[in-house]
């Protein structure tokens, strides 16, 4: 069974990686157009992680490709073996 979130619904979440480290909040997500499916999802680092400040280099946000999302619930994890 499919369940459907809605895209306003994740504004706002937070977003882990699967072993514990905050990377953030989740802004956007990336949308094939020509699938309509989710290629990957835009985050707001968190400015006090230092993973998510090494992964953000020179850029405002971090992109993390959705195949890495494992989860979606209270917060948005993900696999850090994967981004």
């Amino acid at each position: 069974m499919v369940k459907f979130i809605i895209a306003k619904q994740l504004v706002g979440k937070k977003v882990v990686t699967s072993d514990g480290f905050d990377l953030g909040r989740f802004v956007d997500a990336e949308i094939s157009k020509v699938t309509g499916k989710i290629n990957a999802v835009i985050i707001e680092p968190d400015p006090d992680s230092s993973l998510a400040n090494k992964m953000k280099g020179d850029e405002e946000h971090i992109k993390v490709p959705y195949d890495s999302v494992m989860a979606v619930n209270d917060y948005i994890v993900v696999d850090r073996k994967n981004i």
